[in-house]
């Protein structure tokens, strides 16, 4: 078993008209054993940015105290909260740097940049990006998440029609993954607010 499959994980992102959802799967394991059923695998940057953490979750933990850290002294120095595309950067950055040891960790990004349009990106442990357009997957569900979101993603989605669309595909993602589960967590980010939503899923 990969080390990135010790804990399990689903992570997806979509985006739709001047908005964008990002959703994860609430299920701690080691291994087969669920140690937990309420763990956050979403963390909230600003109000229009959130990063998903997949991969080893001690791992996770201790890659988002170090990006809060950094962005608290970015909006220090610049008086402003990072875009999207820079956060992504420094992501990028901070894991290249442990790349002969690295955090075990894939990340999912998204976030509202100028004029409210959305970006989204996903990268490997060593923090080579992969940007996209439509949706980002990440975690142990991955493949049942690409089919699901390749079937039911449409462009241009009002806020509503992707939170259903997403959810949809996560849920139906996470029922063909024995390491992943235990309902969702959806949250939905418009240029006005932020919608967080607990999903009920298969609690086997």
């Amino acid at each position: 078993m990969s080390i990135f499959e010790y804990n399990g994980s689903a992570i997806v992102a979509m985006v739709g008209k001047n908005c964008f959802a990002i959703a994860s799967d609430r299920r701690l394991g080691v291994q087969l054993q669920t140690i937990a059923t309420d763990f956050q695998k979403i963390y909230r940057i600003h109000d229009k940015l959130f990063i998903g953490l997949a991969g080893l979750a001690t791992d996770a933990q201790t890659l988002h105290q170090r990006l809060v850290f950094r962005h608290k002294l970015y909006k220090l120095r610049e008086e402003r909260d990072m875009k999207p595309e820079t956060f992504a950067s420094l992501v990028s950055a901070i894991q290249y740097e442990k790349r002969f040891g690295p955090y075990f960790c894939q990340p999912v990004i998204a976030g509202l940049g100028d004029d409210d349009k959305p970006f989204i990106c996903t990268m490997d442990s060593i923090g080579a990006k992969e940007l996209a357009k439509d949706f980002v997957v990440a975690g142990t569900a991955s493949e049942s998440l690409y089919g699901a979101c390749e079937s039911m993603y449409r462009p241009d989605m009002e806020a509503e029609e992707l939170f259903e669309t997403i959810s949809q595909a996560l849920i139906s993602s996470i029922d063909r993954d024995c390491l992943s589960g235990w309902g969702g967590h959806v949250y939905l980010v418009t240029p006005t607010e932020v919608t967080e939503r607990v999903l009920k899923g298969r609690m086997d």
